[in-house]
């Protein structure tokens, strides 16, 4: 099932010129801190990665991920390999429907009437269908929440995108698009249930280890490599990614194992050789810590938000059969997933901005934000 691609630039306007995506999804008003207006129908919508459901669905699926990208057919099929593993269904999808239910059930208990919608970016439900039935039960704004809590232009900007993309594809044109106006819920790197769901997985991961090696174990947060170039323009100073995960390991190690170091490390890389993505990947930096001596170690996926595929074959496939053949006691710790604090949390952020909050970072981010030029074209012969 191919996804449609519809320009979402307008005339005349370079994807980094102002109006910026957040304001163009507003409707052409920056996010307010003024409250809800009285009487706007409004949801939340789910807006996440999407997955395939069964095995005929996986390349269509990788071909939709990467398409654009270069990425060799060979590539696609060694990662088809890994959901194939899994009957070609991917974890994120009852992941995506767990945590619907969940912010259903925490709007319902705080007295919340708001509907909630689920739609993806490369695999059904399409964001495009489901903003087509959002103007369809007459919902006039939607709230975003992206399974992504940071910055960087796969977990920030490419949401913004996903919503302009699928405004556009109301009316066919991005320079009048139609459907509900929309603002994406900001960062929630430092979110107290985010950190609070992940410390208190990492406490259970370290209570899995042997007593004689736990309070030794090397904490190891985990999250996915971008490459370099994308990691220097995340937020509007660049190097946003980096600094929110490394605050976010920090809060966690602090509230689970005061006092106890900690090394950011990447997982998942999927780019040729030839373009730097950030590093140490985490299977090398395993091998760095057992010839350092090291004896237990506990890894921290705190760039995810659930346990979806590239946590369970990048984590407790390769980096667990990496550090069993080190002799590394070892431990993974889960990801924030629908634990209670963790969604009160998530309805909290909708709660302040219906309130008339500040629009933060990942609300109102600047049009060049997380912005990275597209390659000029390859040379023909």
């Amino acid at each position: 099932m191919p996804r449609a691609i519809v320009d979402i630039t307008p005339a005349d306007q370079r994807p980094d010129q102002d109006p910026s995506l957040a304001v163009r999804n507003n409707g052409g008003a920056e996010p307010s801190s003024a409250p809800a207006p009285t009487g706007r129908r409004e949801a939340l919508l789910l807006l996440s990665f999407g997955g395939p459901e069964g095995h005929d669905d996986v390349m269509p699926f990788l071909e939709n991920v990467t398409r654009g990208r270069g990425i060799p057919r060979e590539r696609l099929e060694e990662v088809a390999e890994h959901y194939h593993h899994f009957d070609g269904v991917s974890p994120i999808n009852d992941q995506n429907k767990a945590l619907l239910a969940a912010l259903e059930g925490e709007l319902a208990s705080a007295g919340i009437d708001l509907p909630v919608y689920w739609g993806n970016r490369n695999w059904a439900p399409y964001v495009e269908d489901v903003w087509q039935q959002m103007a369809d039960d007459g919902i006039q704004h939607a709230y975003v929440l992206a399974t992504s809590a940071y910055a960087s232009f796969s977990g920030c900007r490419q949401y913004h995108e996903d919503i302009a993309r699928a405004r556009a594809a109301m009316t066919g044109s991005p320079d009048a698009p139609g459907g509900p106006t929309a603002e994406k819920l900001p960062h929630y790197f430092d979110a107290d249930g985010f950190v609070r769901a992940n410390a208190d997985a990492l406490a259970a991961a370290l209570a899995e280890l042997p007593e004689d090696v736990r309070d030794g174990a090397r904490l190891v947060a985990t999250a996915h490599s971008i490459p370099d170039s994308m990691a220097a323009v995340a937020g509007p100073q660049g190097h946003a990614y980096e600094a929110e995960l490394t605050e976010t390991a920090r809060q966690v190690v602090a509230l689970a194992a005061p006092g106890r170091d900690f090394d950011l490390v990447w997982q998942s890389r999927s780019g040729p050789p030839s373009v730097p993505w950030l590093e140490p990947d985490v299977n090398d930096h395993l091998k760095d810590l057992a010839e350092a001596g090291e004896k237990a170690v506990v890894l921290f996926p705190v760039g995810f938000v659930s346990d979806h595929l590239e946590v369970i074959w990048d984590l407790d496939n390769e980096a667990k059969e990496t550090a069993g053949e080190l002799g590394l006691a070892f431990a993974r710790a889960a990801t924030a997933g629908t634990h209670p604090v963790f969604v009160r949390s998530l309805v909290g952020l909708l709660t302040e901005r219906r309130a008339g909050g500040e629009p933060r970072l990942g609300t109102n981010c600047p049009a060049s934000c997380c912005f990275t030029p597209p390659r000029p074209p390859r040379p023909t012969a």
